[in-house]
């Protein structure tokens, strides 16, 4: 059971491995399959190291931000949630993501849906997620780990396929999709920034005066924005608490340290990224072939921030700022006040810039941004109540698609216990039966 958390918590060892299965399938040299796994696996914990730093200054960040605008709720905590779940389901749980992937390579071998989720703590989360839930209605052992891996690996397969169109638009084919749990957000964004935005004025095609030339470089414009970010932040915030946060360093040089550390592991993924990339999307050819024709690899958001940089920065600061909106609404709601987060509100702020870009270029990404902004914080509100039904008091989780899959099955199993939650898997049934003999068989469009 822990090497099986294992494997899924080490999503770079996990996506090695089937850039492993693909070049093996290939039938490529020994010294190809050598160099093809460990530059996946290396270009990967690059990715991871550039995220851990955007992480490490966001983390600085967010306490202070709080405290310099006097934001007072709960933060949704993927982690912490998680933390609890595998105390108390930590074997159904690991067996839930083995025998998910499992029912994923299935359903992607027998539908037209070709995707297969690579993305291991996203796994891991909803995992955690479903086994919780499930134990509400009487699931216990064998029938809690059916149960909760055949919706695990539904949810593998279909969240990507929500955004794929909108995937396509930014990549140009589909050689990769989306493997984070956030498909309803991303969705949304971009569908509203294609009613009212007007892709031809694309955010990269941004105009800035000749005097301020430097703003073109997508590292330069993120460096200066972090830096009044941080400083504006920093100021604004308890003197006392800032001080004890930066080591007593000067607070100036903190702020610019802080947001340069950011910038650099922002420019680290973006390499991470590309090498990673270069290296899966041929080895998955042989997935392809042999295992699962026309398989797409699905991965973690950070894989399409390279094709639009500045959509990463306005897609982060409309989705922080329609974040901080549902924050000040929640209340008048009679809803748990939510917190906005700054690390998803990032992440998944950042990846529907992108999407939302190129649906509807420059306006459409500040406004599906904000409409991004507004879910992320509306959704765990909504989620915390059953949350707190299951035992995990003041937490929940911060991704759409998890507040989603939980109301859903949380409710259907409230309502109708062990029959409902039946109902949906037979649903989920009829659902890709009916995809596979509507969808016209096509040959999937790849990048050579």
């Amino acid at each position: 059971m822990e090497f099986i958390v294992s494997l899924f918590s080490q999503p770079s060892i996990m996506v090695g491995i089937m850039a492993l299965i693909g070049l093996i399938a290939l039938k490529k040299s020994v010294q190809e399959i050598i160099n093809g796994t460990l530059k996946t696996i290396i270009g990967f914990i690059i990715l991871q190291i550039g995220a851990g730093a955007i992480v490490s200054s966001l983390n600085v960040l967010g306490p202070l931000f709080q405290n310099a605008f006097h934001l007072q709720g709960v933060i949704p905590t993927n982690e912490a949630v998680i933390g609890l779940a595998q105390k108390m389901f930590g074997t159904e749980m690991a067996l839930m993501m083995a025998f998910g992937f499992l029912v994923n390579l299935i359903i992607a071998r027998l539908t037209p849906l070709k995707y297969v989720f690579l993305t291991g703590h996203h796994i891991l989360f909803m995992s955690g997620l479903l086994a919780a839930v499930l134990s509400t209605a009487g699931f216990r052992g064998t029938e809690l780990v059916i149960v909760g891996s055949l919706i695990l690996g539904s949810t593998m397969v279909l969240t990507p396929a929500v955004v794929q169109p909108y995937y396509r638009k930014v990549t140009g084919n589909d050689s990769v999709a989306m493997g984070h749990y956030n498909a309803l957000t991303y969705f949304l964004s971009a569908y509203i920034s294609g009613l009212v935005g007007d892709k031809k004025r694309s955010t990269e095609d941004i105009k800035v005066p000749q005097g301020l030339s430097f703003f073109k470089d997508n590292t330069i414009s993120t460096a200066i924005i972090m830096m009044i970010i941080f400083l504006v932040t920093l100021y604004s915030a308890d003197r006392k608490l800032v001080l004890e946060t930066s080591g007593g360093q000067n607070i100036f040089i903190f702020a610019i340290t802080q947001a340069l550390t950011f910038t650099a592991g922002f420019v680290v993924v973006l390499q991470g990224v590309r090498m990673m990339l270069a290296e899966i999307v041929p080895a998955f050819k042989g997935i392809a072939e042999k295992i699962v024709p026309d398989a797409i690899p699905a991965l973690d958001c950070p894989v399409i921030f390279p094709f639009a940089p500045n959509a990463v920065i306005v897609g982060f600061l409309s989705s922080l700022v329609g974040g901080i909106v549902m924050f000040l609404i929640l209340p008048y709601m009679g809803l748990p006040v939510i917190i906005p987060g700054l690390i998803p509100l990032f992440f998944v702020g950042a990846a529907a810039g992108v999407l939302s870009n190129a649906a509807g270029g420059l306006r459409g990404t500040i406004i599906g941004g904000f409409v991004n902004g507004l879910i992320l914080t509306f959704l765990p509100a909504i989620l915390l109540p059953v949350m707190g039904q299951l035992g995990f008091a003041n937490t929940t989780f911060g991704d759409a698609d998890f507040a989603v899959t939980g109301i859903v099955v949380g409710y259907a199993a409230k309502f109708f216990n062990k029959t409902g939650v039946y109902i949906l898997i037979g649903l989920l049934l009829l659902l890709f039966i009916i995809v596979s003999l509507v969808a016209k068989p096509k040959k999937v469009e790849k990048a050579e």
